[in-house]
């Protein structure tokens, strides 16, 4: 069962109290990124902060080689999701099979996982609301 089906059962039941719904979540959301391991390290390697440490390969100044070693890192998608306050959560998705990879599908899972970690940051927020306004 997704967000929207679960919020649709609330709904029908008529549990009015206050919540956090998915409206309220994808309307913390300000900004969304992505970007593979990969990226990553080729980014970090441009900007001079690459640092990795390996066994064949451990330095500041070299590109990772571009081997079929390092062809995993491609497989992994981050999604960073800024939210309005300019809190920052994260998902992931890595993808087992490389013939399996897909990008778009990778955001989207790497996103979901993201979107589940603001749901205990909100319900925490609404919570201290609720105590507050009990006091």
């Amino acid at each position: 069962m997704n967000d929207q089906e679960i919020e649709q059962e609330i709904q029908a039941k008529g549990l009015t109290a206050p919540r956090v719904t998915p409206a309220d979540i994808e309307a913390e959301i300000a900004s969304e990124h992505y970007f593979t391991a990969w990226d990553g390290v080729q980014g970090a390697f441009e900007a001079g902060n690459l640092y990795q440490q390996e066994h064949e390969y451990d330095t500041l100044t070299q590109a990772p080689p571009a081997t079929t070693a390092y062809e995993s890192l491609r497989l992994l998608t981050f999604c960073v999701l800024r939210l309005r306050n300019g809190f920052t959560v994260t998902g992931e998705s890595a993808c087992a099979s490389p013939e399996n990879f897909n990008a778009e599908i990778g955001r989207k899972i790497a996103r979901q996982n993201a979107v589940q970690k603001i749901w205990p940051l909100m319900g925490y927020a609404l919570r201290e609301r609720l105590s507050a306004d009990a006091a």
